[in-house]
């Protein structure tokens, strides 16, 4: 059997390409090969977080699972699960979950997110 090196090892945080500008902190979703943006509301393809601000053309990394600091669109309360939102936020709507959030926050606040993926 051949060798066998992975891309990226659990724990490492991938870098991708970006389709559009990045904000860091904001969640991501597969755009292309190897390809990012900002994540859709509702979003089945978040991937993770980007970790700086980032323009169109670059390469962002991306953290992956953990617990991540995320923008509510609209109220969270201490253990709601959460989806993407617009402009790569989270907020309780939508049906592909991607995380349970730790304490409670406000409309525009950062939010303690335990994320799934």
């Amino acid at each position: 059997m051949a060798d066998y090196l992975p891309l990226f090892r659990a724990g490492e945080s991938p870098t991708h390409a970006v389709s559009a500008a990045v904000t860091g902190g904001q969640l991501v979703e597969v755009t292309g090969d190897r390809v990012v943006g900002p994540a859709t509301a509702d979003s089945a393809k978040v991937v993770g977080v980007a970790s700086a601000d980032t323009p169109l053309g670059e390469r962002v990394a991306v953290f992956r699972g953990g617990v991540q600091r995320l923008t509510a669109s609209g109220a969270i309360a201490a253990g709601d699960r959460v989806a993407a939102a617009a402009d790569g936020k989270v907020s309780t709507t939508g049906t592909n979950k991607i995380g349970t959030a730790l304490a409670a926050a406000a409309d525009g606040a950062l939010a303690p997110i335990q994320m799934d993926r």
